[in-house]
């Protein structure tokens, strides 16, 4: 069975190469102004898969650009009414559909309440991408599969990008000119002993820093597609309280990054594996995934603050594969619709 999920999961270096190259003059355009603007704070609102996105954008504006950023509370608005002074502050919101009602009325009561506002969607005549007084396209295409796929990393790359051009950089680097042709190579590999998590009914995922958003959305893809209780983890938090849940046969998914977070994610794996828990482990280390009985080794490099691009990868194809090792169906999961209203 080939699904629409294994189809879109496959068009992702073809859209992330469509961002590079036609996104790139408008988030230009727009990073000159903000910083010609300036602010002092950014605020990120979303939903879902999306939500994940803001996450890792959130790193990239904290680390990258020493600027405080926190993921936006919609019902401030929407319920609560609050009017928040926002003056000096970056509103962003993303949504794949730009239909979400609470995040339309997040960026639309911001833009009213003095900050600036920027979208991004992959409709470009959407109500949200209307509100924003910037706006990026996701260059995806028509997304079918309800669980997003390649709508996600194009949404991790104009992060990137709108940071890296609010950092002054006049052109992609080469290391994002490369993210196309890595996303290839992470999609001719495969997966090696997946089949020992076909009767799995729960499981953690784990990882730290700019991956934390990548261990969110692979715990958020298993419980849309294969109804896993799946639950993400910081490596830090895990240890401070919820690992003591993780025993014998407990399967675990470690994602082990490159940089800064990976001493600390493989000591996890080096815990877990003495617990006796099942571990799966992405990475680029060979000697580590070798060590695994379910492995995917990431065959491409990069610098850890773009990897969760790569990263997202092998969980949506373990995602797919394993809604199909269950029977299901992963593009239509059972009472999920790919526009989720919210308010």
């Amino acid at each position: 069975m080939t699904t629409r999920m294994h189809e879109e999961i496959r068009e992702q270096p073809e859209v992330l190469g469509r961002v590079l190259d036609e996104e790139w003059n408008p988030v230009l355009s727009a990073a000159r102004v903000l910083r010609d603007r300036g602010f002092r704070s950014v605020m990120l609102a979303a939903r879902g898969t999306s939500d994940n996105a803001a996450h890792y954008a959130k790193y990239l504006f904290e680390v990258i650009l020493g600027v405080p950023a926190a993921l936006a509370s919609p019902s401030v608005f929407t319920l609560y009414e609050s009017r928040m002074k926002l003056d000096d502050v970056l509103v962003i919101g993303i949504s794949q559909s730009g239909e979400s009602k609470d995040v339309l009325e997040t960026v639309r009561r911001s833009r009213e309440l003095g900050a600036s506002t920027l979208s991004v969607t992959n409709d470009e005549e959407s109500p949200l991408a209307r509100a924003a007084e910037f706006h990026f396209s996701l260059r995806a295409g028509r997304e079918e599969s309800v669980a997003a796929t390649k709508t996600y990393t194009a949404e991790l790359l104009l992060s990137y990008l709108l940071v890296a051009a609010l950092k002054g950089e006049e052109a992609p680097g080469e290391d994002v000119r490369r993210l196309p042709g890595a996303v290839r190579e992470v999609l001719g590999s495969g997966w090696e002993g997946t089949d020992r998590y076909r009767y799995a009914d729960h499981l953690v995922v784990a990882s730290r820093g700019y991956n934390l958003a990548t261990a969110q959305e692979a715990a958020l893809k298993l419980m849309e597609t294969s109804y896993v209780v799946a639950e993400s983890f910081s490596v830090a938090d895990l240890r401070h309280g919820p690992i003591a849940m993780i025993g014998q046969d407990f399967p675990v998914i470690a994602i082990v990054p490159p940089g800064k977070a990976r001493p600390g994610v493989t000591a996890l794996v080096e815990n877990l594996g003495d617990r006796g828990a099942e571990v799966a482990v992405i990475s680029d280390n060979g000697a580590l995934t070798g060590r695994a009985a379910v492995r995917f080794l990431v065959p491409s490099s990069c610098p850890e603050e773009l990897s969760p691009i790569l990263y997202a990868i092998p969980p949506q194809m373990l995602a797919e594969n394993l809604a199909l090792l269950k029977g299901l169906n992963p593009d239509t999961p059972r009472g999920l619709s790919k526009i989720t209203e919210t308010w």
